[in-house]
């Protein structure tokens, strides 16, 4: 049997393609597509290494280093924590997906050589492939999504001031109620701030800690989850100290929408 390492290669691309984009949706993590596919163009570069001869270990060991390095090109690194998680996912997802293939392989006869589905000619089983995997990571990622977790508080915050911004994750957090001259306070991790600010309030801040005095800002606007809030001020703070969180949100951010 023939084997076409650039169809090989394709193949491995697209999957780890489809298996990225559903822990970025599933997990609503803030990265661009352009991430994405260079995560995923690792992922299909190494299946050459695969051609190679080695022994089971070894093939476990770098199978594992590949996911790794997928993961910190498509999501950065934030913490150990905020990796693992992600890599976590990875797994979980091309488990789901590799088991809904077999079934389908046990079920209706489709023929396997070695780790190639085949069923009368190999370009049917690409095309079967390639249509089956993302409908099937959609479902998954649907079904992950509607449950009730602490996901579901996470959401996609921009951030514009003159001519810059920065697109960051929002964890909207119901004990934050914080609010200064009848604008809502919301607090952005130093780490993310990029903007040249000439002048700066002084807001007092209560915590579980004790008491502080943080310096805020007033935004030309925030945009969250694609709505607008102007009636806004970001305060700096040293770190979130959450899961691939850079800024808390407002529990009253829904009367600041436009």
């Amino acid at each position: 049997m023939k084997v076409y390492v650039d169809l090989v290669m394709f193949i491995n691309f697209m999957l780890d393609f489809i298996l990225l984009l559903g822990v970025s949706i599933l997990l609503k993590r803030n990265v661009s597509i352009k991430r994405v596919i260079l995560g995923s163009f690792i992922g299909g570069l190494s299946i050459i290494i695969l051609f190679i001869p080695m022994n089971s270990i070894m093939l476990f060991l770098f199978k594992m280093l590949t996911s790794i390095i997928m993961v910190l090109i498509t999501f950065r690194f934030i913490s150990f924590r905020y990796t693992f998680i992600n890599l976590v996912y990875l797994y979980i997802l091309s488990i789901f997906l590799g088991g809904f293939l077999y079934l389908l392989n046990d079920h209706f006869c489709i023929k396997r050589k070695g780790l190639v589905f085949v069923n009368n000619g190999f370009g049917i089983t690409i095309s079967f492939i390639l249509i089956i995997s993302p409908i099937v990571i959609y479902l998954y990622v649907k079904q992950a999504r509607s449950l009730k977790n602490i996901y579901n508080n996470y959401m996609s915050v921009s951030i514009y001031c003159g001519d810059k911004y920065i697109d960051c994750t929002g964890y909207m957090d119901s004990g934050n109620n914080l609010s200064y001259l009848s604008n809502s306070v919301i607090l952005l991790d130093k780490r993310k701030m990029i903007f040249d600010v000439s002048k700066y309030l002084y807001i007092p801040l209560t915590t579980v800690s004790g008491n502080s005095i943080i310096k805020a800002f007033k935004p030309d606007k925030v945009v969250i989850n694609n709505s607008i809030c102007k009636k806004v001020l970001v305060g700096i703070i040293d770190s979130i100290g959450m899961d691939g969180v850079d800024i808390i949100l407002n529990n009253n951010m829904g009367g600041l929408n436009d």
